[in-house]
């Protein structure tokens, strides 16, 4: 009697996890430990999910196990890793667990991106496999009954679970045993069957009758309104609906035959014959329609003792008046079961893999955080470079130091010397000038690399477009031109990031080209570049004055600034500090967190001091700037001045702006080399991201395409067959069906022959007088007679019976029977039905009759027998 359902496991295909995780790892993570160890997590990853699903799996707790750990590693890695379409593309494929599939169309099988997907398919698995492991239970002893209830109520909550968030975990339709009101009749079925097993586990202790009548009855309802919801719909196995209206029926019996005891010892004799009727009632009623699937014998035998038993007593004792069905009490309810709800971890031996590993809420904190940090640094040290730029720019405009320490008026001063040695040993025009000529082949590998990668995108969106003007409503997936905005957003702003590239390219060539000639003068030799200045009268002597050293002192203080920035801006680079901890504490203490008022706070910590450091700075170099300007004019008035020194000052001054410049072409050019370099490692990220979301999509597209072909070979060409027309029921010779005219005979019976077949339909020979005995003579005339019979008579060799042919009687000799007529040499074998072939009189013969036949007919001619002509 004990004959529980048990759920089909669905059948997944196999996809590699390690090889896109890994990918994503060393794209987020610096190279080192850390990243090593979460690809080898990875990989571990990858082999459970091979044990859980790329396996038959035993029906056994520790196969359970292995399939609750992978998904509570799913639910682990959820957070912590972007599974989408357009980031981490994985296409989870899983065929429909009660789907058995056709001979042309398979299976059906749904293919998603979507981690919620393959979770929500691995629980359905887990509940599939506990009701397998419940039926396979020992009922006979109390640790199978425990085992079985626990497996059942863990089934019940899996299908619930699943049941309240598959469509927000899918997002679209799912396959049939996975929709809400599958797992929502599997959930109640599983509740069923362990109130069933507390009902065993209560008559094998011998409870109170009515403790179990109670537990019967509340199973009873279970299995009833899980019949109900699956009854009209064609989602469940077939065999399951006869078995939960038996268990109902069964369920209920028990429920009255225990009632019927506590009625018997509360002395209501009548109750209990009227309980163990319908208890009687119920159980004919499963051994008449359901007994191929459940058999209760003995429940039926014991139901009848206890029925003959009770009537005997009260016809002969009590003489208690049977109450109807409807006028007894209806029996209590007691339900000792619940789905036990999903928890994560859900197995006991479950050990995070990416434990280390942040979650994603958290990665992304870290990401805009490290951007505001990243653009504080960068506008302080900007705001440095710029004042020490217009420093360097005052001073050239005012020759100095140079002005102070040309003294002699035909020797280059000290400061320009310095410069030129500074120039020649960075390379001077020649590094300019190589690293000028690499730009734009570097500007065109990035070209090239973007090119490609939106090229990619272009072909897939093309033909997914294609297909879905050619399938319509039919192609169900995500347009490629939504699913790659993000993509293509991504792409223009690199697209942006090169033209800006481009445009600061062409400033720096056209500021080197007006600063070429005299950067090159720099890097002459000391007597060349001594004979390209011009010579002045050499000036009074001002050494020593109070105005040289005022401004000696104060062009000092000036470099101790511009050196005090380079430690500064070094100082703000090397800050580094870990804002992963006080994330995760703002994670765990609101479940959310606010990126924005924490990366604020601590940068104003951490960076304050330094930032109060470079406004000092650049107050100190305005005030300095000031007083070098009043210096300088004063220094002005003192010294003599000519034609000859203005032009001698003004090569100085263009010689300490070339220098200048140098410095700062050099620089950018290094940083725009550097700059390309960098872009190119990001561009080939963006391309890899490209190509593997795009093969993603020609997966998803086969996949989809397979179910499609499947899908539209198992429809039917046509919805109903078409009647046939009129005129192919019409016969060849007559204007109406011969089924209107004609009654049809019965047909003949045949007698199998063991003897060899003849050919198939010989033509009827042609006999002569001559070679026909006396004995056979009549068979013989009516033969030669028969050709001219269909001229004489008065219907055509093609029209039908004017009268309906009976069946064929056997004749003996000295009776008279029906004339048998050998078939004519006109004769068309298509024309006429099998008994209704047209049977002219013969003149020969008035009264007809046939002859009687030598030999059992051969079987497969429905037609007249031809004579028999003995051998001579």
């Amino acid at each position: 009697m004990t004959n529980f359902i048990s759920v089909q496991l669905k059948k997944a295909s196999e996809v590699d996890l390690a090889k896109p995780l890994c990918k994503f790892i060393q794209q987020t993570y610096p190279a080192g430990e850390a990243q090593a160890e979460h690809c080898r997590a990875a990989d571990e990853l990858n082999k459970l999910r091979k044990s859980a699903l790329g396996r038959s799996l035993d029906k056994h707790e520790s196969s359970l196990e292995t399939l609750m750990r992978y998904y509570d590693q799913l639910c682990s890695i959820e957070p912590k890793f972007p599974f989408s379409e357009n980031q981490i593309c994985v296409t989870f494929t899983w065929k429909d667990a009660f789907d058995k599939g056709s001979l042309f169309g398979g299976s059906v099988k749904l293919a998603l991106a979507s981690l919620g997907y393959e979770k929500t398919c691995v629980l359905f698995n887990c509940g599939a496999l506990a009701s397998q492991i419940a039926a396979e239970q020992n009922l006979d002893n109390d640790e199978g009954l425990k085992a079985a209830a626990k497996y059942y109520q863990f089934a019940s909550g899996a299908f619930q679970h699943i049941k309240d968030t598959v469509l927000s975990a899918l997002n679209r339709e799912p396959t049939v045993d996975i929709s809400p009101d599958t797992v929502g009749t599997l959930s109640l079925i599983m509740l069923a069957q362990a109130q069933e097993v507390f009902f065993l586990k209560a008559t094998r202790d011998k409870m109170k009758d009515a403790i179990i009548a109670k537990l019967a009855n509340q199973a009873a309802d279970y299995y009833g309104d899980a019949f109900k919801q699956c009854q009209y719909k064609d989602t469940l196995p077939k065999e399951v609906f006869p078995v939960l209206a038996a268990k109902h029926c069964i369920m209920q019996a028990n429920a009255e035959y225990h009632q019927s005891i506590l009625a018997k010892q509360q002395k209501k004799f009548g109750e209990e014959i009227g309980r163990l009727q319908h208890a009687s009632d119920l159980v004919k009623t499963v051994a008449s329609r359901y007994d191929e699937y459940i058999n209760v014998k003995d429940l039926s035998d014991k139901i009848s003792r206890a029925l003959t038993a009770a009537k005997k007593d009260n016809d002969f004792i009590y003489h208690d008046r049977v109450p109807d069905l409807k006028d007894l009490e209806p029996i209590g309810k007691a339900s000792l079961v619940k789905s036990t709800p999903v928890v994560v971890p859900i197995s006991q031996k479950f050990t995070d893999l990416f434990e280390k590993m942040v979650p994603l809420s958290v990665q992304q904190s870290l990401s805009v955080y490290n951007q505001r940090k990243a653009d504080l640094v960068n506008r302080s040290i900007a705001q440095m470079r710029e004042a020490t730029n217009l420093a360097n720019g005052v001073l050239a405009s005012l020759n100095l130091p140079a002005a102070i320490e040309d003294v002699s008026g035909d020797s280059v001063p000290q400061s320009i010397l310095q410069k030129s040695k500074s120039v020649i040993e960075q390379g001077g025009v020649q590094t300019v000038d190589q690293l000028i000529k690499d730009l734009p082949e570097l500007l065109q590998r990035n070209r090239e690399i973007l090119d490609e990668s939106l090229r990619l995108l272009d072909e897939e969106e093309a033909t997914d477009n294609d297909l879905r003007a050619k399938f319509k409503e039919r192609w169900q997936r995500t347009p490629s031109n939504e699913l790659y905005k993000p993509l293509r957003a991504e792409g223009a702003n690199f697209n942006n990031i090169l033209n800006k590239a481009v445009h600061a390219d062409g400033q720096v060539k056209e500021r080197y080209q007006s600063h070429r000639e005299t950067i090159a003068l720099l890097c002459k030799p000391e007597p060349e570049l001594n004979a390209a200045i011009p010579s002045a009268n050499p000036a009074k002597t001002m050494q020593g004055t109070e105005v040289v050293n005022v401004l000696r002192s104060l062009l000092a203080n000036l470099e101790e600034v511009k050196k005090g920035r380079e430690q500064l801006e070094s100082d703000l680079k090397s800050v580094n500090f870990d804002m992963t901890s006080r994330f995760l504490t703002a994670l765990a203490q609101d479940g959310a967190i606010n990126e924005e008022a924490i990366s604020v706070t601590e940068l104003d910590q951490i960076y304050g001091s330094h930032t109060h450091k470079v406004q000092e700075s650049l107050q100190t170099q305005e005030e300095l700037l000031k007083n070098i300007q009043n210096a300088h004019q004063e220094f002005s008035k003192m010294k003599q001045s000519n034609n000859e020194s203005n032009l001698r000052e003004e090569v100085l001054k263009n010689l300490a702006v070339a220098n200048d410049n140098f410095v700062e072409l050099l620089a950018n050019l290094k940083e725009g080399t550097k700059f390309y370099n960098e872009l190119t490692e990001i561009l080939v990220k963006f391309q890899t991201k490209c190509s593997d979301i795009v093969f993603a999509r020609k997966t998803e597209r086969e996949e989809l395409l397979k179910d499609l072909q499947q899908s539209i070979a198992r429809e039917p060409s046509a919805p109903s067959i078409p009647s046939h027309p009129a005129y192919q029921t019409i016969p060849a010779g007559g204007s109406k069906p011969v089924s209107s005219t004609t009654p049809t005979p019965a047909p003949r019976t045949m007698v199998p022959s063991n003897k060899p077949q003849p050919p198939a339909r010989p033509p009827p020979p042609m006999i002569s007088s001559a070679n026909t005995s006396s004995s056979s003579a009549p068979a013989a005339t009516g033969a030669t007679a028969s050709p001219a019979a269909p001229a004489a008579g008065s219907s055509a060799a093609g029209s039908t019976p004017s009268q309906a042919q009976g069946p064929p009687y056997p004749t003996y000799q000295g009776y008279p029977g029906y004339c048998q007529m050998p078939m004519p040499m006109g004769y068309n074998p298509y024309m006429y039905g099998q008994y209704n072939m047209p049977y002219a009189p013969s003149p020969m013969y008035p009264n007809p009759g046939q002859a009687p036949y030598p030999a059992p007919q051969q079987p497969g001619y429905p037609y007249p027998q031809q004579p028999y002509y003995p051998q001579q």
